[in-house]
């Protein structure tokens, strides 16, 4: 079997408190980064803030919470993170989150990527029956990143968030495990 955390271009890892607080407050001077991520209005934290929130999230580990930090295989360079909520372990189901900090490395499938690991992780280790996400209308490049890891449009909070003076929807994809079986060579229909 592969690396089940390494895909083509990234794997995930540990989240390093220190090196990941002084990424993220770099990466939060783009507001853009925020503004296609997170519905909150941006914020700028220092490093020892950030440092400190992710000590303290990974002192209360909880069966719920998975995250990782995203690094690229060629030069091991720390770009982003992706994290899975699991909501319902009798059910199977979980939500999940991607950033890419650096737009420079948008559009470049580290994305697309780095998704398709995690499902591979949620549905072979976790054994989960559903991943769901939420993303904005106005982030069409992640959109189709997500339908390219499999992901089926599923609902829509309409007018959900009001950014540049209009009403922007909020959409809902998911992807079964069944589905992500089939589109991996697989039969399995386990529920």
């Amino acid at each position: 079997m592969n690396d089940l955390l390494k895909g083509r271009l990234v794997r995930l890892s540990a989240i390093d408190p220190e090196e990941f607080g002084r990424a993220r407050s770099g990466w939060a001077l783009d507001s853009e980064y925020f503004r296609l991520g997170y519905s909150n209005p941006t914020r700028l934290h220092s490093v020892k803030v950030l440092k400190g929130r992710l000590e303290k999230d990974s002192e209360n580990e909880s069966a719920i919470d998975f995250s990782f930090s995203l690094r690229t295989l060629a030069d091991d360079k720390l770009i982003g993170d992706i994290g899975l909520e699991v909501f319902n372990w009798s059910n199977r189901d979980a939500f999940v989150g991607l950033g890419i900090g650096d737009r420079h490395l948008w559009n470049k499938g580290y994305g697309t990527d780095a998704m398709s690991v995690m499902l591979r992780y949620a549905f072979t280790e976790l054994n989960l029956r559903r991943v769901s996400l939420s993303v904005f209308e106005y982030n069409p490049r992640a959109i189709r990143s997500y339908e390219k890891a499999g992901f089926r449009h599923e609902g829509r909070l309409r007018q959900f968030l009001s950014r540049e003076g209009r009403r922007w929807d909020m959409l809902f994809m998911g992807i079964l495990r069944a589905e992500w079986m089939k589109l991996n060579g697989s039969d399995d229909q386990t529920n």
